[in-house]
């Protein structure tokens, strides 16, 4: 048969029923109002009734009423004609992608960034089921996030003393996810969250007081845990004759989360024993996920 317009959802419809608690009575009540008889179908034992006035049943509203009364140990249930459409739930297994709307994605937009509390779909292989999972469980159970971390450079050039170790002043930052690098006072990073944690830092030194005729015979660039050396890159020149030379260092340390900290410091060693210069610095580092 042709339709004009979308083909009629009743081909999936569920009616509802109702089975009543039987007793030696003639009236019952439906949980549904109706306009009258015809719009339920009652079967007694098995046997479907004929609906009217000196019939089998009568009904208005939610008042149902036997002619006959029936009797303890009968079987009576009704099914509602009239509520065909009111919960429609097509038959298992029989929606494909091409039954679906894109409506059914709320706002059809892929999310930019989601709540800790927000829900994630995935597929259990044992149960051969979709289950949702909460962002924070799933982000638990792939070992969690690279955070903290952070990126801070040096606003402007520094100068150290020769051949000592100097903190570097590296103030400007570039991005600190839960603002752990103090860039004002201390230089340092301190991060709020226990674990393995990737550094990165490096910089370039030239004489302070003559750039272009610099002589530097070594330099160097250290990560300190708690004020205190850890680890550490070097670069010498015998020829006393760098004059800018770059250094870069990496590492993974554990951190505490609590009281850890870590700082960059700087060496050079200059052959008229002046003082260096730090002209380009910068400190990164970020949780490495386990």
């Amino acid at each position: 048969m042709a339709y004009i317009g979308n083909i009629p959802a009743e081909s999936y419809a569920s009616f509802e029923t109702e089975t009543f608690s039987v007793s030696a009575t003639t009236n019952y009540t439906l949980s549904h109002a109706v306009t009258n008889e015809n719009e339920i179908r009652l079967v007694i034992n098995g046997v479907v009734q004929q609906p009217g006035s000196g019939k089998a049943y009568t009904a208005s509203g939610t008042t149902l009423t036997l002619t006959s009364a029936t009797v303890s140990g009968d079987v009576m249930y009704a099914v509602y004609l009239g509520r065909a459409l009111q919960t429609v739930n097509p038959p298992n297994a029989s929606v494909g992608n091409s039954q679906t709307a894109p409506t059914i994605i709320t706002g059809q937009t892929a999310e930019t960034s989601i709540a800790t509390d927000d829900t994630i779909l995935i597929h259990d292989t044992s149960a051969s089921a979709l289950r949702k999972m909460t962002r924070a469980n799933f982000v638990s159970g792939i070992g969690g996030n690279m955070s903290p971390s952070f990126f801070a450079t040096l606003g402007s050039n520094q100068s150290i003393s020769d051949n000592t170790q100097t903190k570097a002043n590296i103030n400007t930052e570039v991005y600190d996810t839960d603002s752990c690098y103090d860039a004002s006072t201390n230089y340092r990073f301190l991060p709020t969250t226990a674990g393995k944690y990737y550094f990165y830092a490096g910089n370039r030194m030239r004489s302070a007081s003559d750039p272009k005729s610099s002589k530097i015979i070594s330099s160097g660039i250290n990560l300190y845990k708690n004020g205190s050396y850890n680890i550490g890159c070097s670069q010498e020149n015998q020829d006393h004759n760098l004059r800018s030379p770059n250094l870069y260092i990496q590492a993974v340390i554990d951190m505490n989360g609590s009281s850890d900290y870590v700082e960059v410091y700087c060496i050079a060693d200059h052959s008229d024993d002046v003082n260096v210069e730090i002209v380009k610095c910068f400190f990164g580092g970020y949780k490495i996920i386990e």
